[in-house]
C-alpha cells in the first residue's frame, strides 16, 4: 500500500481551519423553536421566578444538609463510607447569608461557624476543588435556578413534553445557557400550567472551563411545593454523583437538603437577644390552696421544661404538637403500653415531641420525651420504638430531669444558632447505664417481651453502620444511642437479635432516612407518610440508614382540603384487622407533600400501635387497665 505525500503547509492550514471551526461550534445543542403558547409559559415562569426570590427574602428558613460519601460494593451497589451534617438558619434578606447552628462542643469537626467557612469546610469534606468555588451557601444555592440572570437573554429553552407530578400538570423544558459561563444552570425544568411556577428542576451548574462539571458542581434534583395559596417555595434537594474520582479512587456521594420553618418569626437580627413567648398556657390550678415542698419542686422542673420546649419550637428545632397527631397516636400510646404493665404512675402526663433533624438522637426534658425525626424514620417497627422510649421513660422515673436553671426565662434569650451550645439536654454516661438496665426490665414486663429480637436487630445495625456514619450518630441536643466506643447502650437487646444477614429479605434491621414522617415546610408539623409499602426484592433495596432520592407527588394548596388538626382521639380503639403498616388517619392531615418512596416492612409490625389503650398520662387508667398483648 502506498501513501501520497501531503505538503506540510497544507496540514498546518487544515489543522488551523479545524481548530477555528471547533472554537466556533456551540457548546450546547440548538433548541427547537417554541410555539406561542410555550413561549408565553416560559415568560410567565421567568416572571414568577423573580416573585419567588422576593418572597423568600421575607423568610429565614432552616436548611439541613446531610451528605453520605459512598464507594462501590459488589453486593449492595454502593455503601456509605463517611458522612457530613450541617444545619443553618438562612437569611436571604441580606443576600446569601447563613447562621450555622453551633454544636455543643465546638472542637468537633463537621460543623461550621459562618457562611464562608461553611462552604469552604464542606467543600473540603466532599473532596471538591475549591479554587473556583464561589457559592457562599453551597448546597443551599441549589434551591435557585439563577437568582440574577434567569431570562431569555441568558438561557435557551426547548420544549420536551407535558407531565403530571402528582396531581399538578406541568410542561417540561430543557434549559441551557446561551453563552458559556461559570455557575449557569444546565438541565431540565418543570413548569406548572396554571400560574407558571417552576416546581422542579434538575441538572447542574456549568463549570468555568470546558471540563467535567463534577469537579466544581454536583448534579442535583430540586423540588418546590405549594405551601400557601399562590406560594411555591423550595422544600428539598437531592444531590448524587455516583461516578467521581479522587486521585485513583472511585467515589460517590448522596445528599439531601431540606428546608422548613418558612412561617417562623424573623429573629432579631444583629442582636444577641431573642424574645420568648409562651402560648397556650395551661391552667393547672386545683382545689388545694397550698403546695408541699415536693409539689413546688415538681412545678419548678415543669416550668424549666416548658421554657425549653417553647424555645426549641420557636427556633424551628421541635415540631409543634398536634391534637391527635403522630406524637399522641403512636409515641404516647407506646408510653402507655410500657407504663401500664410496669405500674408506673406519674403526677403529670408523659408527653412526646419530635425533633426536626435527621441525626439519630433522643433525650428527655422533664416529663417530655424528645425523639429525632431521623431516628423515628430509621426504626422499622413498634418494638424498636418501644425499646428507645423505654430507656427515656427510665430516665424520667429515675429523676434524670433537665437542669432547672432554665426555669429562669432570661437564660433562654440567645440567637437561634446558639441553641446547641446554650441548652444542655444530654444525660451523663452513668445515667444512661442505669437507664438502659431499667429499660430492659420495662420491656421484659411489657407486651413487647416476645418481640425484643426484632428491636435488637436495629441496635445491632446501628452499631454496625455507626462505624462510618459518625455525623448521623453525633447528637446535637440529646443523647446518642451509641456509647463512645461505638457499642449500643442497649447492648443486651442487640445480643438477643439474630445475626445481620443481607441475603435474608425478611430481615429489616433499619430503614432509609425519611421512611415514616414528613415535615410541613410552612408550619413545621410532622405527619405520617401516606405511602405504599413495598418489600425488598434484593439486598440493595434495604438501604439501612442511607440517603435516598426525594420524589414528591405535588398537590395544589387548598385550605378546604386540609382536615382539622384533631382527627383521631388518642384513646380511640384501633380498627380491628387494620394493616399494621398503614399510616393512621392523623398522618393524612397535610395535603402539601406525599413522597412515595418509603420502604416496606415485610412480616413486621409498623409503628402505629394497634392495641386499644388508655390515653398516655391518664394515671387512673394506667392503674386500672392492663395492656392487652397483640
Amino acid at each position: 500500500m502506498t501513501f501520497r505525500k501531503i505538503p506540510l503547509c497544507f496540514l498546518v492550514l487544515a489543522f488551523c481551519t479545524t481548530a477555528t471551526f471547533a472554537r466556533k461550534q456551540p457548546k450546547f445543542e440548538q433548541a427547537h423553536q417554541l410555539t406561542p403558547d410555550q413561549a408565553a409559559l416560559v415568560q410567565r415562569a421567568i416572571a414568577r421566578e423573580k416573585v419567588l426570590i422576593k418572597s423568600i427574602q421575607q423568610h429565614t428558613p432552616l436548611v439541613e444538609t446531610y451528605i453520605q460519601d459512598t464507594r462501590p460494593d459488589l453486593k449492595l451497589y454502593q455503601v456509605p463510607v463517611n458522612d457530613t451534617y450541617m444545619l443553618s438558619r438562612v437569611d436571604f434578606g441580606k443576600g446569601f447569608f447563613d447562621r450555622a447552628y453551633e454544636p455543643r462542643d465546638t472542637r468537633k469537626k463537621g460543623f461550621f461557624k459562618n457562611s464562608i467557612s461553611s462552604i469552604t469546610g464542606l467543600s473540603k469534606a466532599l473532596g471538591l476543588d475549591t479554587k473556583f468555588t464561589y457559592n457562599s451557601l453551597g448546597f443551599t444555592e441549589m434551591m435557585f435556578l439563577d437568582p440574577s440572570g434567569f431570562d431569555q437573554q441568558h438561557y435557551q429553552f426547548s420544549y420536551v413534553r407535558r407531565e403530571f407530578l402528582g396531581s399538578v400538570r406541568t410542561w417540561v423544558f430543557d434549559v441551557h445557557p446561551k453563552v458559556s459561563g461559570q455557575g449557569r444552570f444546565y438541565g431540565r425544568i418543570w413548569i406548572e400550567d396554571e400560574d407558571g411556577n417552576i416546581v422542579r428542576f434538575n441538572g447542574t451548574f456549568t463549570p468555568p472551563t470546558n471540563e467535567d462539571s463534577s469537579k466544581y458542581y454536583f448534579h442535583f434534583d430540586s423540588w418546590r411545593m405549594n405551601v400557601q395559596p399562590g406560594i411555591w417555595l423550595p422544600v428539598a434537594v437531592y444531590v448524587e454523583e455516583s461516578q467521581r474520582t479522587e486521585g485513583e479512587k472511585s467515589v460517590g456521594l448522596k445528599a439531601q437538603t431540606h428546608f422548613w420553618g418558612y412561617s417562623l418569626k424573623l429573629p432579631t437580627r444583629d442582636s444577641e437577644n431573642v424574645s420568648v413567648k409562651v402560648d397556650d398556657a395551661e391552667d393547672k390550678s386545683d382545689d388545694s390552696q397550698d403546695m408541699s415542698p415536693l409539689q413546688a419542686q415538681r412545678e419548678w422542673v415543669l416550668q424549666a421544661e416548658n421554657n425549653v420546649l417553647d424555645r426549641l419550637t420557636e427556633a424551628g428545632l421541635l415540631a409543634p404538637t398536634t391534637q391527635g397527631g403522630y406524637e399522641q397516636t403512636v409515641l404516647e400510646q407506646i408510653v402507655t403500653n410500657l407504663a401500664v404493665p410496669n405500674n408506673l404512675a406519674f403526677t403529670s402526663p408523659i408527653r412526646c415531641r419530635v425533633m426536626l433533624a435527621d441525626t439519630i438522637e433522643t433525650t428527655t426534658v422533664g416529663n417530655t420525651i424528645i425523639i429525632s425525626k431521623g431516628l423515628i424514620d430509621a426504626m422499622p417497627n413498634e418494638p424498636t420504638i418501644a425499646s428507645v422510649i423505654a430507656m427515656e421513660l427510665a430516665h424520667i422515673v429515675m429523676g434524670h430531669h433537665i437542669d432547672t436553671r432554665y426555669a429562669f426565662n432570661d437564660r433562654l434569650l440567645f440567637p437561634d444558632e446558639a441553641t446547641f451550645q446554650r441548652i444542655d439536654m444530654y444525660h451523663s454516661n452513668h445515667d444512661n447505664e442505669d437507664a438502659q438496665k431499667r429499660a430492659m426490665e420495662y420491656l421484659q414486663a411489657s407486651m413487647y417481651k416476645d418481640q425484643l429480637p426484632q428491636a435488637g436487630l436495629f441496635w445491632a445495625q446501628l452499631a454496625d453502620r455507626g462505624k462510618v456514619l459518625h455525623s448521623l450518630n453525633t447528637p446535637k441536643l440529646g443523647d446518642s444511642l451509641l456509647r463512645a466506643d461505638g457499642t449500643p447502650w442497649m447492648t443486651a437487646l442487640a445480643h438477643q437479635a439474630p445475626k445481620l444477614n443481607w441475603d435474608d429479605l425478611a430481615q429489616i434491621p433499619a430503614l432509609p432516612l425519611g421512611s415514616w414522617l414528613k415535615t410541613d415546610p410552612w408550619d413545621d408539623r410532622v405527619h405520617m407518610l401516606n405511602a405504599k409499602r413495598y418489600a425488598p426484592i434484593n439486598p440493595r433495596d434495604k438501604m439501612p440508614l442511607e440517603v435516598t432520592p426525594v420524589y414528591f407527588k405535588l398537590q395544589r394548596y387548598n385550605a378546604a382540603n386540609v382536615p382539622p388538626a384533631s382527627t383521631t382521639p388518642v384513646n380511640q380503639p384501633a380498627q380491628q384487622g387494620a394493616d399494621p403498616n398503614q399510616a393512621p388517619a392523623a398522618g393524612q392531615s397535610s395535603p402539601n407533600q406525599q413522597p412515595d418512596t418509603a420502604p416496606s416492612n415485610p412480616g413486621q409490625q409498623g409503628p402505629p400501635p394497634s392495641a386499644a389503650q388508655p390515653a398516655a398520662g391518664d394515671t387512673s387508667a394506667q392503674q386500672q387497665t392492663p395492656a392487652s398483648p397483640q
